[in-house]
C-alpha cells in the first residue's frame, strides 16, 4: 500500500477549493469512476463538466456567491452534483433532513436565509410549507426535475471563491434546544478529506461505501471529501438497509465503509444468510466501537481493520486509533494527523473547570484546536463566543488521557442524547412535550440503547386532575418532531427533582435507577 502522503501526491497540487480538488484529481485520468448511485456512475470528467454546467444554471437562475440553498433530500447523485456546483460560484448549502415536519425545517430553513430549496418529491410539500412565512417565497424545486434543465445555461462562470469560502452550514442541535448553523468553509472540506486518507491509508484503488445521510458531518467530511482526496470511488446508497447491506457492499466492490454503532449492532445481529462472503471490504471506521462488535467484524464477517475515532460537526475528525499504529479498546485514540507532517492538524487535551489543563489520568473536558475547526455558528455570535476561545472548541465531552496520548470517553457535559447516530436536544423535545396541555413538568433523557448509543426517555408530570397516556404523548410527538426525537420510554411522577431556580436535574433523573424500570416502553 502507498503512505498517504504518496497517495497525496500522486496528484498535481491544488488551491484548497473543491473545484480545484476536483480537478486535480480528474486531471490524472478523467475517465476513472468517481460517484456510483444506484445504476449510474459518473467518471471524474463526467461529474466536474455536470457540475461546471450545473453552476452555469444556478447563476442563470439567480443563485450568486454567499447565497444559501436548502436541500431536503435523500441521498442521490444529484444532491452531490448541487453541492459542488454551488461550491463553485460561491454559494452555500444546507442540507436539511427530508424527514423533519414543516416546523422542525422550517426553523433551519428561515433562520439560514436560503435564497431556494431543492426537495425530492416526498419532501416538496413540506419544504414548501417550511418557507411559506417568508417574504418573497424563496424558490423551492424537485432536484431530480430541475436539473436537467439547470444543465443546459451556457453562463460564464465566476473567478473559482476563495478557499475561505463557506459551503456548507450544517444544523446540530443545542442545549437551547434550537438548532445551530456550524459553518465550514471549502479549505475544512478539503482538509478533512485528506486527513482522512491519513485516518484509514485510503488508496486510489478504494471503493468508500457511503451509507449515512448527505446531511451528516460523517458522509461529507469522511466519505465524500475521503474519496476525493484519495483519487478513489464513492459508491452512494440512498439510505442503510440492513438487509441489503451485504449484497451493497459485494455488488459495488466496496472496500471501506462508515458505520455508526447502532448500524454496526443491528448488522451483528442479523441473519448470517444475508452475509456475502464473496466482499472486499477491509475498513470500517466508526463511533463506539465495543471489543464485542470489532470481534463480529473480524472474525465473522471478515474485516481486517475495524478503526474508532472521534469528532464533532464543529470540529470533524479530531482523534482516531492509528491505522499503522497501536489500537487501544475502548479508546478514542490520539489526535489526528495530516499525511504531509508539515501540515498543523488536531491538538487534544483535557481541562479542568477552571480551564487548565489536568495532568494524564484526571477526568475533564475534550478541547480541540484543528485547522478544520467551524467558522463559526451562523448568526449566532454569542453561542460561537461561548464554544470557541484562542482557537480551542469546548466539546462539552468528558473523557482523561493516558500517559501515551489516548484519550478515553467518559460521558457528556451537555444535555444532548445520541440516537442513531444523530445529536438530539434534550431540551427540544422537554420543549415540544411541555406544550401538551395535560403536562405541567417534564424532562427527557438518555438511557441506554440495546443498540448501542442512546434510547430517549421523558420524565412527566401531569397537571392537577388531568389524564394523558404514554401512547397520546408519543401521538403528540409524532405530530410535531421527526420519528427519531420521539421518545421510546414515557415514565409519569408526582414531581420531579428541581433547583433552586426551578429547573430539573438532571443528572439525578439518569441516576434514578427505577425510572426506566417504571416506564412505558412505547415499543413492547
Amino acid at each position: 500500500m502507498r503512505r498517504p502522503l504518496d497517495v497525496l501526491r500522486g496528484y498535481p497540487a491544488h488551491r484548497g477549493t473543491l473545484a480545484s480538488l476536483l480537478e486535480s484529481r480528474s486531471s490524472v485520468d478523467a475517465s476513472r469512476s468517481f460517484l456510483r448511485f444506484e445504476r449510474e456512475t459518473l467518471s471524474y470528467g463526467e461529474f466536474t463538466l455536470r457540475a461546471e454546467r450545473l453552476a452555469r444554471g444556478l447563476l442563470a437562475r439567480g443563485i450568486a456567491s454567499g447565497d444559501r440553498v436548502g436541500v431536503m433530500s435523500a441521498n442521490s447523485a444529484n444532491t452531490v452534483l448541487l453541492f459542488f456546483a454551488l461550491a463553485r460560484i460561491g454559494a452555500v448549502m444546507v442540507p436539511v433532513n427530508p424527514d423533519f415536519g414543516a416546523r422542525e425545517a422550517g426553523y433551519i430553513l428561515q433562520h439560514a436565509n436560503v435564497c431556494a430549496v431543492a426537495a425530492s418529491k416526498a419532501a416538496l410539500a413540506t419544504a414548501r410549507e417550511s418557507v411559506h412565512p417568508v417574504a418573497p417565497p424563496p424558490w423551492t424545486f424537485v432536484l431530480d426535475e430541475a436539473i436537467a434543465h439547470l444543465e443546459r445555461s451556457d453562463r460564464d462562470l465566476p473567478p473559482e471563491p476563495s478557499r475561505d469560502a463557506t459551503c456548507l452550514i450544517l444544523y446540530t442541535s443545542g442545549t437551547t434546544g434550537f438548532p445551530k448553523g456550524v459553518m465550514h468553509s471549502q479549505r475544512s472540506f478539503v482538509l478533512a478529506g485528506e486527513g482522512f486518507v491519513a485516518r484509514l491509508w485510503l488508496q486510489p484503488e478504494d471503493c468508500l461505501l457511503c451509507v449515512l445521510p448527505l446531511f451528516h458531518i460523517n458522509a461529507l467530511f469522511y466519505s465524500l471529501a475521503g474519496a476525493l482526496a484519495a483519487g478513489a470511488r464513492l459508491a452512494l446508497a440512498p439510505k442503510f438497509s440492513a438487509g441489503a447491506f451485504w449484497r451493497t457492499v459485494a455488488e459495488t466492490g466496496a472496500t471501506q465503509v462508515n458505520i455508526i454503532a447502532a448500524i454496526g449492532n443491528i448488522l451483528a445481529r442479523r441473519p448470517r444468510s444475508e452475509f456475502d462472503p464473496s466482499h472486499r471490504l477491509r475498513v470500517v471506521y466508526g463511533a463506539p466501537v465495543s471489543p464485542e462488535l470489532e470481534r463480529v467484524f473480524r472474525e465473522e464477517f471478515r474485516v481486517c481493520d475495524v478503526l474508532e475515532g472521534y469528532g464533532m460537526t464543529e470540529i470533524p475528525g479530531a482523534a482516531n486509533n492509528a491505522f499503522d499504529g497501536e489500537r487501544r479498546a475502548n479508546s478514542l485514540g490520539k489526535a489526528a494527523v495530516h499525511p504531509d507532517p508539515e501540515v498543523k492538524f488536531a491538538e487534544l487535551r483535557v481541562v479542568g473547570e477552571d480551564g487548565a489543563t489536568l495532568p494524564d489520568g484526571q477526568v475533564g473536558e475534550i478541547q480541540v484546536r484543528t485547522p478544520i475547526l467551524m467558522q463559526g455558528y451562523y448568526r449566532d455570535p454569542d453561542q460561537t463566543a461561548a464554544a470557541i476561545e484562542d482557537g480551542w472548541f469546548r466539546t462539552g465531552d468528558l473523557a482523561w488521557r493516558d500517559a501515551d496520548g489516548y484519550f478515553y470517553f467518559v460521558a457528556r457535559k451537555k444535555d444532548l442524547i445520541r440516537r442513531r447516530g444523530e445529536n438530539i436536544s434534550g431540551a427540544e423535545i422537554d420543549r415540544v412535550v411541555g406544550e401538551h396541555p395535560a403536562v405541567l413538568l417534564c424532562a427527557a433523557i438518555a438511557v441506554p440503547s440495546d443498540l448501542g448509543e442512546d434510547e430517549i426517555l421523558v420524565a412527566i408530570v401531569r397537571k392537577p386532575g388531568a389524564e394523558v397516556s404514554a401512547q397520546e404523548i408519543a401521538v403528540w410527538c409524532r405530530e410535531r418532531l421527526a420519528a427519531i426525537k420521539v421518545p421510546r420510554y414515557v415514565a409519569f411522577a408526582d414531581s420531579l427533582p428541581l433547583t433552586a431556580t426551578q429547573r430539573v436535574q438532571k443528572f439525578l433523573l439518569r441516576g434514578d435507577a427505577t425510572l426506566l424500570a417504571r416506564a412505558v416502553d412505547l415499543l413492547a
